[in-house]
């Protein structure tokens, strides 16, 4: 799915551009994946295990994202640099159609700038577009108040925990909520 390039201003004053990725974007996304990853422990993977990423698999995968009625992803950039992702997915089966889910991540250095407001307004959007989606649904990992805060702000609730979801090398284990939007 294609979304027309949006431009707009962050907080700080400089401008940032919300688009589809595309073949350029990629050694900058290898990048935020492995920076945002070393920056929170919310991020469900260490920068040690970003090297299964390559730039053949990121290529597939925005190829797959461009051309899918049911993924869509957009990049943000500011200065010509990747600050973040998001993706909406669709559900493609009869019983569970009316569902999507949305991922979101920024690397600290954007965090604050209005980018995260950008990003799901422009996915509440897309998933508005389709008339059988009636909830958008999201995760986030117990401690991470400034996600949560952006979640609400967007309309979200939590309406589940899942105990124990990840474990962190220092043996401390947290839980994941489970947030809902209803359209």
């Amino acid at each position: 799915m294609i979304m027309e390039d949006k431009w707009f201003t962050l907080k700080d004053g400089r401008k940032a551009l919300l688009r589809n990725p595309k073949e350029e974007d990629i050694e900058g996304v290898l990048e935020y994946l492995r920076v945002s990853a070393s920056e929170t422990e919310f991020i469900l993977r260490y920068p040690e295990e970003c090297g299964k990423y390559t730039y053949e698999g990121e290529k597939k995968i925005f190829e797959e994202w461009n051309s899918s009625e049911y993924d869509f992803a957009l990049v943000c950039l500011v200065d010509g640099k990747v600050a973040g992702n998001c993706q909406i997915r669709f559900n493609r089966n009869l019983k569970t159609k009316h569902r999507a889910s949305i991922g979101i991540a920024l690397t600290k250095e954007y965090w604050g700038l209005g980018i995260g407001t950008q990003m799901f307004e422009a996915m509440i959007e897309i998933a508005k577009s389709k008339p059988e989606v009636t909830q958008i649904e999201l995760e986030f990992i117990e401690g991470n108040g400034r996600a949560r805060a952006l979640y609400e702000k967007m309309g979200f609730r939590i309406v589940a925990v899942h105990p124990n979801f990840i474990r962190l090398k220092n043996g401390k284990l947290l839980n994941e909520y489970l947030m809902v939007k209803e359209l």
